[in-house]
């Protein structure tokens, strides 16, 4: 073929979650909008969308029809054709969406669901779609994964011994390391521990674990936001983080975590691979196209204020180098230091628990926080939220997070593959 053919657009994968939580109605809603930017394709038991047809306060509506286009080599189960439209005689073509439906559990009908209630069914038909979403990433036939929420308690009803997504993904990867981080226009926070008891985070707190989770954060961050001078700031465990021993010695292996960071980064010039150049990416080294950005038409201002004073956590004689490398900070009170990274002092925040991540996230970007898992060899985002069965149904959850998940895998997966490919969240989508 020659002469000017068109770029190729994005494919992404996006796992439905629990059938019976919001993620069928979030998705069925704003598919018109997903179609904008990529050719998608819906991996999750048809019944999910079924449970919603006629539902009151139902605001869009769809047929299922033949496939456009074979189902990926090797899929068992059944695949459709949907097609979304604000109209029933689907004549709106401004409003209407289109995706490829892969349904690896098509055993599990709508009778065997219950609108707004998690099962074994339900976590099974979850589970098997995240599984063939993700075959689909690794084979090259998606560019990059959005997972809707599944509820684990299901995912356990139906005898999946998992924690949650990341670890999952991790295991069907094979990778060795992952983390989970959540990026926001405002805010970017990598955790140390996710889904254990708190009792546990300080009993198996330990220096070479939280200096492995801030060295190989920093080494993604830089790889996909080309910012070889990153900072990264540590949360302290302890209120006032432990005031000199006062309230707890923790913040002492914390600084020796925080000096193995440093020192992984001593052979680093800038240009060479980071501390964890065997864990699989689909980022290539290499310069960064101009101009990227994770969130296009972000602001790193906060409250007006601007020229900021960055205090050390006591590491100044490394941080003096003058090569490009991360530079890490801390063990930092977390009361305050969610706020100093919001007003632009830190890059990136590392938290050592999960509610010591998420309720600052939550507080100050409840629609535009979109989780990445870190060290997986394909692009995997997420939105903010659960499976919110109280809300199913009801046609009143808020898309804007799914939204932002999925325009940031389309924006990751063009700079993975110097495609330029663009995608927003606008208003009125």
């Amino acid at each position: 073929m020659t002469g000017n053919a068109s770029p190729r657009r994005p494919r992404i994968a996006i796992s439905l979650g629990d059938p019976c939580g919001v993620g069928p109605e979030i998705l069925l809603g704003v598919l018109h909008a997903l179609h904008v930017w990529a050719d998608v394709v819906v991996v999750g038991a048809k019944a999910g969308a079924d449970l919603l047809d006629g539902t009151s306060d139902q605001r869009v509506h769809w047929r299922w029809g033949h496939p456009q286009g074979p189902a990926p080599e090797g899929f068992r189960g059944e695949a459709h054709g949907l097609w979304t439209s604000t109209s029933r005689d689907f004549h709106e073509p401004r409003m209407a969406g289109q995706a490829l439906w892969l349904d690896p559990t098509p055993d599990i009908t709508q009778d065997l669901l219950t609108l707004g209630q998690g099962s074994a069914a339900s976590g099974r038909a979850a589970v098997e779609a995240v599984k063939t979403a993700t075959r689909l990433v690794m084979s090259g036939e998606a560019d990059a994964l959005v997972t809707l929420p599944l509820a684990k308690s299901a995912a356990h009803l139906a005898g999946y011994d998992i924690p949650g997504h990341t670890e999952l993904l991790q295991q069907l990867s094979g990778s060795p390391i992952t983390r989970m981080a959540f990026v926001s226009p405002r805010l970017s926070v990598v955790l140390h521990t996710v889904h254990q008891s708190l009792r546990s985070v300080v009993e198996n707190l330990d220096a070479d674990s939280v200096a492995e989770t801030l060295s190989f954060a920093a080494d993604r961050f830089i790889q996909f936001t080309g910012k070889k001078d990153l900072r990264v700031a540590l949360c302290a465990l302890n209120p006032h983080a432990g005031e000199n021993g006062a309230f707890g010695s923790e913040e002492l292996l914390l600084q020796d975590a925080l000096v193995q960071a440093e020192a992984s980064f001593l052979n680093f010039d800038g240009d060479s691979s980071g501390p964890y150049a065997q864990v699989a990416s689909p980022f290539q080294t290499g310069p960064i196209p101009p101009g990227w950005q994770i969130f296009p038409s972000s602001t790193a201002s906060f409250g007006g204020v601007r020229d900021i004073e960055i205090v050390s956590g006591g590491h100044e004689d490394l941080h003096a180098i003058s090569k490009p490398a991360p530079r890490f900070f801390g063990p930092l009170s977390a009361d305050s230091l969610f706020h100093r990274a919001a007003r632009g002092e830190f890059d990136l925040v590392v938290a050592l628990y999960h509610d010591q991540g998420l309720i600052p996230m939550k507080v100050l970007e409840p629609a535009r926080a979109v989780n990445l898992t870190l060290g997986l060899p394909f692009i995997r985002t997420s939105p903010d939220h659960g499976t919110a069965f109280d809300k199913a149904g009801k046609w009143v959850a808020d898309p804007t997070n799914f939204l932002e998940a999925t325009a940031l895998a389309v924006r990751l997966a063009g700079r993975a593959k110097g495609a330029g490919w663009r995608a927003e969240v606008l208003p009125g989508l």
